[in-house]
Order: C-alpha cells, then structure tokens, then sequence
C-alpha cells in the first residue's frame, strides 16, 4: 500500500526471482577454488593452465545454476562435467577417423591419404624457409607451380602444366582465359552438378564465357559440335560425368574425334576429367580411357584438368596439363593468384609425382587400396573378423561376406570393386546404435549397415586400423548397452 507522498516501488522482475528451493538449492554449489583443488582436475591445470580450467569450472557452475530444481550434483560429478567440457573445448575438432566404410575416396572423409613421403615433405616445407618463389639459380623470383611442373610433364607427355588449389577453379580458370566472352560448346548430357553444387553451367556464366548446348541428355553426336561451331566459338569442353552414368540408349563422341574436328576449325578442346588416373592398369580404367591423363592428351586434347587427391592419390589440388599457348595464358591470368595453392600442398604433390616416377606405386595408399586383390582382402576381413570374436565373444555374431567397394569421390561411378567385408550382428544392441556410438568413440569408426549388419570393409583400413577396431566396438557396445 502506497501512503499520499509516497514514490511507488517498481514491483520486483519476477524473471529474476527464484523460488526458495532454488535458493537454497544453490548455497550448496561448491565454490570454484574446491574444484580448482580436486585430483581429477590436476592433469588439465598442468597442461591448460589456471586461467582457462577456472573458466571451465565457472562454465559449468553457470549451467548448473541455470538447471531445474533438484538436488546439486557431487563434487566429483561437477569435477568429470569440468573434465568432460575441457575435453569438448580442447580436442582438435579435424580428428583422425577409421575409414571401415570400403569407399577409398571418401570426401566426407577427406578424400586421399597421403603417402608417408608426402607427410614428410610436407613437415619439413612447414618447418623451414623454402624457395617456393625464389630461383636458387639466378636469385629471380620464380613461379610456384614450377616447382611440380617438370614431374606433371614427364609423367602425362604435356607441353606444360598449372596447379591451382582444386578441380573446381581449375576449369574457372580454362574458361576465363581461353573462352571470355565467347562461346563455349558442351554436350548437355555434360551440364553436371556435382557435390557441393559445383554446377557447370554456374561456373561458366562466373567465368564470362557463354554456354552453348549441343545434341540431348542421352546422346551427342560430333555432327552437333560442328553444327554449332560458328566465329563466336572460342572452346569445345567435354567435362566427365562424375557422380552418375546413364545407361541404355546413349552415345557421346570420344575425345579424339573432339579434338579433331577443333584442330580442323582452329578450335582449342578442354576436357574436365575431374578425376584423371596418371598410370595404366587401375580398376576399371581399362574400360574407361577418358580417365587416363596422358591418353586424353595423346589423343589431342589441349588441356586437361584433373583433382590432385583423387586417382592422382595427393593433396586436394586442381592440375591443369596440356599445350603450353594455353596453360600460359592461365598461368598469366589475374584470377590466377587468387586460386593458387601453397608450399605445404606443393611440398606433397611433389612428394606423390615422384613416387610415380620411380615406380613406388605401392607406396600411395590410393593406388594400394585400389590395387588390392579379392584374395587379400579376403584373408585380411578373416582375420579382422577372428580379432572381433575373441574379443566380443557372445555379444555380436560375425561373419565374412562379400560385397563391392567403390573408389569415391566421383571417380569411376560405374565400376564397383570386389570385396571381402566382416559383418557384425550386435546381440546387445541395435546395429544403428552401435553405429552412432562408434562414430562418437575416442577413434571415431565410420563404417556401412547393410542387411541389420555393421559392415567394414579392410579395403579402406590404414595400417593399424585393424588392431584398433575391436576394442573400439568393444567399448562402443557396453555405452550402447548401458543406454538401452
């Protein structure tokens, strides 16, 4: 009640009241300079330091405040949440995976692993000065690609050669400096998306060139290309359906007979291989010609752009191959340098061609797990399968069956790779849930679930990966158990 005279006190914000219970809920928080005290806490202050583990304890207290009313937790509880948030605010969040799933290029996975030579080079370029834009021979300032560019021409037979940082800005590049303003002719059965909507038709409109579509969706002749060759032509781009086939009734003209009818209109001829073998003999590539590098080129192509962490087996690179009157003009173009990659992936490219050069194929691991005969698989999924056994025992069924691998990464769609897989039949869970969990481990597992089976295929383990893999299934299925 207000008396004559009186000012009105504001009514309290009851936003900020809490209920007694709370209250005194919260007189029994312990206070940060316990927890800073407690065992549990001692590894993180040494490694961390004070400041940021009373940050976490701060955290964590603020969250319990903000809780229901009940009762307060412990203080070891408060501590393992302390530890538990370090431990979420600290770990790398770009983590080593196990790759159990049989897909080699695996882009949610980042593609290729490197080959050890290509890890070593790659520290030592982080680690030091190099010449990266200097030539030691002249003191002049060099260009970075030409670090690689000698390896790129001995081993595909081009007149020259370009890296940028990916396949993508690769063809960008094409087309801005050979075909802006002008028109560009492509098949439309060729106007693919790929992931990550990288849309050729998109690209070329960025690039100022102006698309020309030719023949259908199922088939182009090479009548189309030369019915719309005209003096607005500037480039014939064939571009390799990365992600998809169409099958049936299709035709689609060879790069040879491309080539030969731009040379015979003075038309240069790009081919986006997106994914480019730069050696004979890989799966499927015996059927498939138009991903071999040095083919293409033979067969008269005038640039060629291929992924460097794809069949090549490096760095996520884009390689631009081919006559040396175009890869100059990409070479000088402005948008050159804002597409350029850096020492650390020239340093792994240069590691990767060299193992082609000298025949240490094996060394790759793209091109040895490609390479890898049903036999050894075979006997490597039985004895992974053995390991799992004896350590699950009676809480999973497991088995070898056969399946397919496939390359990934848009490379070789149409051309499945026999495998041996060890499926798992969890007796204790379900086969989805112990899916997430191994995906949430210390080693996170990504692995198939395929006729209510877990599947890992040996084709994509690294070594190491297999001695690993039971006690992670292991530990994944008592948190499933435990979690109903």
């Amino acid at each position: 009640m207000t008396h004559a005279g009186e000012t009105p006190r504001p009514e309290p914000d009851q936003s900020t009241i809490r209920p007694p219970s709370v209250s005194g809920r919260l007189h029994h928080l312990p206070a940060v300079h316990r927890l800073l005290a407690s065992p549990c806490l001692a590894p993180w202050l040494q490694s961390l330091g004070r400041v940021r583990v009373r940050m976490a304890c701060t955290t964590v207290l603020d969250q319990i405040r903000e809780e229901a009313a009940g009762p307060v937790p412990d203080l070891d509880i408060i501590c393992a949440r302390v530890v538990n948030h370090l431990r979420q605010t600290t770990e790398p969040h770009l983590r080593r995976v196990i790759n159990a799933t049989g897909v080699v290029l695996h882009t949610g996975l980042g593609r290729a692993p490197l080959a050890q030579a290509a890890v070593s080079a790659v520290q030592h370029t982080a680690t030091h000065y190099t010449n990266l834009e200097l030539d030691l021979d002249n003191g002049q300032r060099g260009h970075r690609s030409d670090l690689v560019a000698a390896h790129l021409r001995a081993i595909t037979g081009a007149e020259a050669a370009l890296v940028v940082n990916n396949n993508a800005a690769a063809v960008l590049l094409v087309l801005a400096a050979v075909a802006v303003g002008r028109e560009v002719v492509i098949s439309r059965g060729e106007l693919v998306e790929i992931g990550g909507s990288f849309r050729i038709p998109e690209v070329l409109a960025q690039s100022g060139a102006h698309l020309r579509e030719v023949g259908t969706t199922n088939r182009t002749y090479a009548r189309d290309y030369a019915a719309a060759l005209g003096p607005e032509t500037a480039l014939l781009l064939k571009v390799h359906q990365s992600n998809f086939r169409i099958l049936g009734f299709t035709t689609a003209p060879e790069i040879a007979e491309l080539t030969a009818l731009g040379h015979a209109h003075g038309i240069p001829v790009a081919f986006d291989m997106g994914s480019g073998a730069l050696v004979p003999g890989l799966p499927g590539t015996e059927q498939a010609p138009h991903h071999n590098v040095r083919s293409a080129l033979e067969a008269g192509a005038d640039v060629v752009t291929f992924s460097g962490d794809k069949l090549l087996g490096g760095p996520q690179a884009g390689i631009l191959c081919g006559r040396a009157a175009y890869i100059d003009a990409c070479a000088h173009h402005p948008l050159q340098r804002a597409l350029r990659v850096d020492k650390m992936t020239l340093a792994a490219l240069e590691a990767t061609l060299d193992l082609y050069r000298s025949g240490n194929l094996e060394a790759i691991p793209t091109l040895r797990m490609l390479l890898r005969s049903e036999r050894e698989l075979a006997a490597c999924a039985e004895e992974l399968r053995q390991r799992i056994a004896h350590r699950l025992g009676p809480h999973c069924a497991t088995s070898v069956i056969a399946g397919d691998s496939v390359a990934g990464g848009g490379s070789l769609p149409e051309y499945p790779l026999p495998t041996a897989v060890v499926a798992v039949r969890p007796m204790t869970c379900g086969v989805d849930t112990l899916a997430a969990r191994l995906r949430r481990g210390a080693i996170p597992v990504v692995a198939r679930i395929g006729n209510d089976a877990l599947l890992l295929d040996p084709r994509t383990l690294l070594p190491g990966d297999e001695l690993a893999l039971p006690e992670l299934l292991a530990t994944a299925m008592e948190q499933a158990s435990d979690h109903g």
